[in-house]
């Protein structure tokens, strides 16, 4: 590798670490809130090592098993007395930074700005404790101008942010076509449009978009608008699965709360499980939660293909994770990370374990 290009890496990164752009799964319908709201606790209930455990998520159906597990209940019988301070956020390195700065403990987020707060503090402030969900991206266009995939070719299509794990799944996948796009400008073979999700639609009704590769409920949005699914991200990924949010904790929480930390973990491995066991249900449950948050409800047409389109379970997909790295560096967008000690899966093991369940892989990045 030449001198010139670690140091072209280095000024992407920073670049992006100067954007809001590590956004995984903010879209359609979910304006960014800091709720700070605490559940109640029952009366008498024993607290644990911590009075208060402060969590972070995004008004979006990719972190359903944060609105859900708040919105019933499940986290806080699991914490006892140890009262649940709630926020929302609407872009991952705002979620990052809030980590940081110990305004929240805990949080459900994308593997990019994962990788990407993991990274810039050299390892030091969070680990990634489980995973939450996956898939619930597509790429949907304009049945009139693309009608196959090689049709994609010389055509406008949006992701929402330069960088952000969409923008990189779909840069990944020209180049995989042989096509050439420069990841910076997005222009080449074709021209990469970075937009954010919440305007995606009326780009693309105004026809200044023929595209886009974006999460739910953006994907679902856009066919409601005549918009065709052309491809599910989830098919090019071994056995259809790749991470789209994980659980995050900060390190020094984790050391001094593991109770605390256990008692979370717990809370959404039973959420998983009653989403799982209650589809309809656990959908009405997490509409309910983002009318609270963003101020509307999510209309069924859009609700219901999104909803089928998402799996919540506890595995992490951690090889998932170190190939959407992979993929970055590839765009030039990353200089190669280590990524080595990223997950800590200890806490979620002995929880699965008590529950009956199999351990989960941290694909060997795992603490030591």
């Amino acid at each position: 590798m030449s001198a010139a290009r670690p140091l072209a890496a280095l000024r992407a990164l920073a670049a992006l670490a100067a954007l809001p752009l590590l956004l995984t799964a903010c879209g359609y319908g979910s304006e960014a809130t800091d709720g700070d709201k605490q559940t109640p606790v029952a009366a008498g209930a024993k607290k644990l090592s911590a009075d208060e455990v402060s969590i972070g998520y995004f008004p979006n159906l990719t972190h359903a098993t944060a609105l859900v597990g708040v919105q019933e209940g499940l986290f806080q019988k699991e914490l006892g007395g140890t009262t649940i301070k709630a926020s929302t956020f609407n872009a991952g390195p705002s979620e990052i930074e809030a980590l940081n700065a110990g305004s929240i403990d805990i949080g459900w987020i994308g593997p990019s700005p994962s990788i990407n707060g993991y990274t810039k503090s050299q390892g030091k402030n969070l680990r990634i404790i489980s995973g939450s969900a996956s898939g619930g991206v597509k790429l949907v266009v304009d049945p009139e101008k693309i009608k196959t995939l090689d049709d994609v070719k010389g055509k406008k299509i949006a992701t929402p942010q330069l960088g952000n794990t969409q923008d990189v799944a779909f840069l990944n996948w020209i180049a995989e076509k042989g096509w050439k796009v420069d990841a910076q400008s997005g222009k080449g073979d074709v021209s990469v449009v970075r937009t954010d999700n919440k305007i995606t639609p009326d780009a693309y009704k105004s026809g200044s978009i023929d595209g886009a590769w974006v999460p739910e409920p953006t994907a679902s949005k856009l066919v409601s608008e005549g918009a065709k699914v052309l491809l599910d991200e989830s098919t090019l990924w071994p056995d259809n699965k790749f991470v789209i949010t994980n659980i995050i904790v900060s390190q020094k929480f984790l050391k001094e709360h593991p109770d605390v930390v256990e008692a979370v973990l717990r809370g959404s491995v039973k959420t998983n499980e009653w989403i799982n066991a209650n589809p309809d249900k656990a959908k009405a449950s997490a509409n309910t939660a983002l009318k609270k948050l963003s101020g509307k409800a999510l209309p069924a047409d859009i609700l219901d293909p999104a909803w089928k389109s998402i799996a919540f379970l506890d595995d992490p997909l951690a090889a998932t994770l170190d190939t959407e790295a992979q993929h970055a560096v590839k765009a030039g967008l990353l200089d190669k990370p280590d990524l080595k000690g990223i997950y800590d899966l200890r806490p979620l093991d002995k929880v699965l374990k008590a529950a009956g369940k199999p351990e989960v892989s941290d694909a060997g990045l795992g603490v030591e």
